[in-house]
């Protein structure tokens, strides 16, 4: 594939980094300070009810009509009935947020309230449901659950398909930049007060779709243009190459599945449905991210990640190859010095050796020399003369 840009994404991460960390930081004190982060009765647990009227009203004529009837707190949507051929039909969607489904008395009090106080627009229940407190929490660790069995899936998917580029560490950062993607997801939620229900769990698990397919895509021009520019490129080189011949790819397919959102989204606004309007919203945003993620966030962790255990291994070596060459020096050593000892050694014994010869040598020398006769006393010898005298 020709490369027709030349961006050094890898030089740069440290201002991506900086800049998702920033992002992320300014909506965190946001839903922190001033937007609270809104759970739907699907995971808290409540009751939902939807009427449908015609006319002109208020929105506070209607809000203050029901809390009236009840002493629960209740959250309002307002939206148009496309269900009708009345184009002035309207729905509102009466929430109970007190964590427990209310009776049908209680819902049939609110029901009379809006009939008493407005005869003339026919309100209607549309819609009712229910959710138990327990049964809620236990649908949202379910999602919790999938979406975790989606990353332990895809890190050991990654793992395999990629083990020639170190396929387990190349996982864990395709993950990392999931996770971003969905702290961005979570945060559109939050900015828009757009409760957190079912269409929160179908964004994500379409965004680490979208997501990992981009990064997966990546991943494997490296692995092509590892063997393509050989050992002597740095992975930096390699990943800079490779991002750059597939970043055509990414925003095109990004662009286009945009196109498609976006024009669902433009229709839900214009009707003002609020079902769609969370998802293709969120799911716009997710798309941004998840392109980004790829391109600024997974691949140059990933070299950051191959450069710090290269950079280990390459230390490892050293120690070991030191530790090799001490051991063998050690030895030499040793061996240097037990031949000294042995010089010495057989030094002594030529030495003892030699001494033994010697002695031996001088014992058979004087065992071998003739007795030498000694003078006569001088008493004898005047003897003797005398005795040739008288003679």
């Amino acid at each position: 594939m020709r490369q027709k840009f030349h961006i050094d994404f890898i030089k740069k991460s440290k201002i991506f980094f900086a800049i998702s960390l920033g992002i992320m930081f300014v909506c965190l004190m946001l839903n922190i300070f001033l937007i609270p982060t809104r759970v739907d009765i699907q995971f808290t647990g409540g009751t939902i009810v939807k009427y449908s009227y015609s006319g002109d009203l208020t929105e506070k004529q209607i809000t203050d009509v029901a809390q009236g009837a009840t002493k629960d707190t209740i959250s309002f949507t307002f939206a148009e009935n496309l269900a009708s051929s009345d184009s002035n039909s309207h729905m509102v969607s009466l929430e109970f947020t007190n964590a427990k489904a209310i009776t049908v008395d209680e819902q049939d009090e609110v029901t009379k309230a809006f009939a008493d106080a407005y005869p003339d627009n026919n309100f209607k229940v549309e819609e009712s449901s229910s959710v138990d407190a327990s049964k809620g929490a236990n649908f949202f660790f379910k999602c919790i659950a999938a979406v975790i069995l989606a990353a332990v899936l895809i890190i050991g998917y990654v793992a395999i398909r990629f083990k020639k580029i170190g396929g387990m560490s190349a996982g864990v950062m395709a993950v990392i930049a999931l996770i971003h993607d969905l702290i961005i997801v979570y945060f559109v939620f939050a900015m828009f007060n757009m409760s957190l229900d079912d269409n929160f769990i179908a964004v994500v698990l379409m965004i680490l779709g979208y997501s990992v397919n981009d990064t997966i895509v990546i991943y494997d021009r490296i692995r092509e243009n590892r063997k393509k520019m050989g050992p002597k490129a740095t992975t930096a080189e390699v990943s800079n190459a490779s991002i750059n011949q597939c970043l055509t790819r990414t925003i095109c397919t990004t662009v286009t599945t945009m196109a498609a959102i976006g024009s669902v989204l433009v229709v839900s606004l214009i009707y003002n449905i609020d079902s769609i309007i969370s998802f293709a919203l969120p799911m716009m945003v997710g798309l941004v991210s998840g392109c980004y993620s790829s391109i600024c966030i997974a691949v140059p962790l990933w070299v950051m990640w191959k450069n710090h255990s290269d950079k280990k291994k390459l230390e490892k070596e050293k120690a070991k190859k030191s530790a090799a060459a001490e051991k063998k020096a050690e030895k030499n050593t040793k061996k240097s010095e037990q031949k000294k000892t042995a010089d010495v050694k057989s030094e002594k014994k030529t030495a003892e050796k030699l001494s033994l010869k010697k002695e031996e040598v001088s014992e058979e020398k004087s065992a071998d020399e003739p007795v030498k006769e000694t003078d006569a006393d001088p008493e004898e010898k005047d003897s003797q003369e005398e005795d040739s005298a008288e003679e």
